[in-house]
């Protein structure tokens, strides 16, 4: 039984040991994408004419990025926006965290790199903040139980 027991830790330790090294190997490779987007980033005037959640096939973009994309990602959906850029109309990839924000059938200014944008901001007026998240039933549930008894809900 003890035999069992110290092959399964040993077994679970060398499963760590390789997502720690992995992990490290991801995390570099990141900041080098990040990096590399800082380096081309510019800012650009555009109106958005849509944004929609695509598969990369769909979303009407250049036949290289397709190409590039791997395998497994293909399938997944991805933020695009479509903008019209001077008298261009382009198909971008919008980042996720601020795909919300972007107004539809409004001129933004937007920090673009490649046709990845990274950041938009109103020229007339203030861009809508994202919809707050509805409290799932647990939560508010736990909110009230703690109106009820005087406490401070927690943050």
């Amino acid at each position: 039984m003890a035999k069992v027991i110290i092959t399964i830790l040993i077994i679970l330790v060398l499963i760590l040991v390789v997502l720690y090294f992995v992990g490290r190997k991801l995390q570099k490779k990141q900041a080098e994408q990040e990096a590399q987007i800082e380096a081309a980033k510019q800012t650009v005037t555009m109106l958005i004419i849509d944004k929609k959640k695509l598969k990369l096939k769909d979303a009407g973009l250049p036949a290289a990025v397709l190409e590039q994309t791997p395998k497994y990602m293909r399938r997944a959906k991805f933020p695009i926006v479509k903008a019209k850029i001077g008298p261009q109309i382009m198909s971008l990839i919008c980042d996720a965290s601020i795909f919300d924000i972007v107004p539809v059938k409004k001129e933004v200014k937007a920090t673009i790199s490649g046709i990845y944008i990274t950041d938009v901001k109103g020229i007339r007026g203030k861009l809508n903040t994202a919809p707050a998240k509805k409290k799932g039933k647990f939560r508010s549930w736990v909110d009230r139980m703690q109106e009820k008894a005087g406490a401070k809900p927690l943050k």
